[in-house]
């Protein structure tokens, strides 16, 4: 029996990047992957496929819309997804490969197989060939990631009604899709399929979406993707989902019915924990199959660990990395005692895209506090004119005076730090229009370091960007209420 500082349990983003962690410290490590290539989810089903395929998406409408650049193109109107999705093909590939070279690099064991704990220090692999292998572990790290959540009451059969991951394998474009959840992934297909000129409709049975952002940016978001042809159907519940006459008919509680070529059921994600053995040793397990750790990702066993979205919120692959590399030095005592940082950044690839960090207006609005925001339309933007982002908008959320923070206020973590909010301190950026993704992290570092909007003021952006806008965002701020002369 092979024996192993780490045994890793899924190679997906913080399974990969907590054995590479591992390996740079000179243990020895195994990595256990079920599927046959490297990358789990965030390579080869997820993340990497679903942004590739928006980008191909975004390239194909802009060729389509060349004439007021004075440019005729023609576009090949025989389009296919599998030929849409050639890009995303390469894209993975190269991923993979590059992610394999990494691992193959660190001298790193890669065993391909089912993993399973068998005893607290032991993990048993069933090889895709069928047979056993058990190896020896201190440290065991499970990184299984998530699944779609599929309701048993909807007859998925992969082809007409698919979830999240099978709607990649479609040879053909849909015709008409209907998208069940208006969550972030329902609405990144939603804009996608839309952009290919599908009829798409979104159905929720909530009266709004993406109710933890910012509501000025998610009705922006809301308005252009109806502009783009996405049909919002909210505030109904779908009673009976059959398949007729190759046909998808979805029936509403209450009565009405609507018929698509293709439907998505996008309802959420459970954890990947079935079949881990993990009953065995007490490890506890909610019903979204989410397994149960500490701060330092600790099970109820001392020395099994869980990261990445197996363990629920924030469910990001680039949480999942820091976490790996977190519980690499909690486990072996390298480095130096550190923590995932309580200001985490978010993106949304819709089209418009979406990025947001810190606290929004709403929830200041709620909090009573003497709050200002300052907003910078793309179009004030040079580069934001050049570009033709009609929609896109950086908007920041000052705290206007030095004001006291109650100890029973909800906010994040890095708000309590020093127990107030500075006169023109930074509390939240929130962004919709091209490359708010990128655009986010300069928000990111003035709000890691309690910044003031001072920073945007005094500092020199190169022209045209639209990082540029964040310094038009926080003279707005300035120029509301004479704010100028307290600068």
């Amino acid at each position: 029996m092979k024996e192993y500082d780490l045994i890793i349990i899924g190679a997906g983003a913080g399974g990969t990047t907590a054995a590479i962690e591992a390996s740079a410290f000179g243990l020895k490590v195994a990595l256990i992957e079920k599927e046959k290539r490297v990358g789990g989810a965030f390579v080869l089903t997820g993340t990497i496929p679903s942004k590739t395929l928006r980008e191909t998406a975004l390239f194909i409408k802009e060729y389509k819309n060349r004439n007021p650049y004075g440019i005729d193109l023609i576009l090949k109107e025989n389009l296919t997804l599998k030929k849409i999705r050639k890009r995303e093909k390469d894209v993975v590939n190269f991923k993979v490969a590059s992610l394999l070279e990494n691992i193959q690099a660190s001298n790193i064991d890669v065993f391909y197989g089912s993993g399973s704990i068998f005893d607290k220090n032991t993990v048993k692999i069933i090889t895709q060939k069928g047979n056993e292998e058990f190896l020896k572990g201190n440290i065991i790290l499970i990184c299984t990631g998530s699944i779609p959540y599929r309701n048993p009451k909807i007859p998925f059969d992969d082809k007409l009604i698919c979830d999240s991951d099978s709607i990649l394998r479609l040879d053909d474009l849909p015709k008409s899709i209907g998208i069940v959840g208006a969550g972030v992934i329902g609405l990144e297909y939603a804009s996608i399929f839309s952009l290919l000129g599908i009829d798409v409709s979104i159905i929720d049975e909530r009266q709004n979406i993406l109710t933890f952002l910012d509501s000025e940016i998610v009705k922006r978001l809301k308005e252009n993707m109806e502009k783009s042809g996405v049909n919002f159907i909210l505030n109904r519940k779908i009673q009976e989902v059959k398949i007729k006459n190759k046909k998808v008919l979805c029936k509403f509680s209450g009565g009405g019915e609507i018929i698509f070529s293709n439907l998505l059921v996008s309802t959420g994600r459970i954890g990947n924990s079935m079949n881990l053995g993990l009953e065995k040793l007490g490890i506890e397990i909610n019903e979204r199959g989410l397994i149960k750790v500490n701060e330092r990702y600790q099970t109820s066993q001392a020395n099994i660990y869980a990261i990445g979205d197996v363990i629920g919120q924030p469910a990001l692959a680039s949480t999942a990395m820091e976490q790996g590399r977190l519980v690499v030095d909690y486990a072996f005592n390298k480095r130096y005692e550190k923590t995932l940082p309580s200001i985490l950044p978010m993106a949304i690839y819709t089209v418009p895209e979406i990025s947001t960090v810190g606290i929004t207006e709403d929830a200041l609005k709620e909090f009573g506090f003497d709050y200002e925001v300052g907003r910078a339309n793309y179009l004030q933007i040079a580069r934001g004119s050049i570009i033709g982002d009609l929609s896109g908008l950086i908007k920041i959320v000052v705290s206007k005076k030095e004001q006291s923070i109650p100890k029973d206020l909800k906010i994040p973590k890095y708000l309590r730090k020093f127990g107030k909010f500075k006169k023109n301190q930074l509390l939240g950026v929130h962004i919709i229009g091209e490359n708010s993704s990128e655009l986010i992290h300069i928000g990111l570092s003035c709000l890691y370091y309690h910044g003031t909007v001072d920073y945007f003021i005094q500092s020199v952006f190169n022209f045209p960007t639209l990082s540029d806008g964040f310094k038009i965002a926080a003279m707005d701020y300035f120029s509301k209420k004479n704010l100028y002369d307290k600068i």
